[in-house]
C-alpha cells in the first residue's frame, strides 16, 4: 500500500549554493503539499543515528561530516504516492545519471554531494518524518 506522505532533506551543499528556494519551489510545482518544514543543523550524533543504516560502509563518516558541516531542510510533504513521485522528482543519486529536469540533474555537484535526500519507501518515510518533527509540528 502506497503512502501519501514522505520525507526530503536538501542538504548542506544545496543550502550553501543558494538553491533551497528554487528546490522548494521545485518540490511545490510537482504537486506536493509542505505539511512540516524546519531548518536546522544536524550534530554529530543526530547525522550518525539518521544514516545508521550506512554506520558499515567505507563511506559514513565522511556523509556524517558532510551532514553536519552546514544546516539542512527538513520537509515532510503529502501527495498521493509521495514516495515513489518523489524519488522521479529528485532523480538519481549520483546526478550524471539524473534525468534530465530532476533537481540532482539541475542542483546536485557529485554522488556523495547530491542536493537532497529522498526516503527510499513508505515506512522509511514514516521514521525518518517522525525523527526530525514531533506531530504537532505537522500540519496536513
Amino acid at each position: 500500500m502506497n503512502s501519501n506522505r514522505t520525507f526530503t532533506m536538501l542538504k548542506p551543499d544545496s543550502i550553501e549554493q543558494g538553491n533551497m528556494l528554487p528546490i522548494l519551489n521545485m518540490i511545490e510545482n510537482a504537486g506536493f503539499k509542505i505539511i512540516a518544514l524546519k531548518y536546522k543543523r544536524m550534530n554529530k550524533v543526530e547525522a550518525e543515528r539518521f544514516y545508521s543504516i550506512h554506520s558499515d560502509k567505507p563511506f559514513f563518516n565522511d556523509l556524517v561530516n558532510f551532514m553536519t558541516r552546514g544546516p539542512i531542510i527538513a520537509a515532510a510533504l503529502e501527495k498521493e504516492n509521495a514516495v515513489e513521485e518523489f524519488r522521479e522528482l529528485i532523480g538519481s543519486t549520483d546526478p550524471q545519471e539524473a534525468l534530465d529536469g530532476t533537481i540532482r540533474n539541475k542542483f546536485a555537484k557529485s554522488k556523495g554531494e547530491n542536493a537532497v535526500h529522498g526516503s527510499d519507501s513508505d515506512e522509511n518515510a514514516s521514521i525518518e518524518i517522525d525523527f526530525h518533527f514531533d506531530t504537532n509540528e505537522i500540519f496536513s
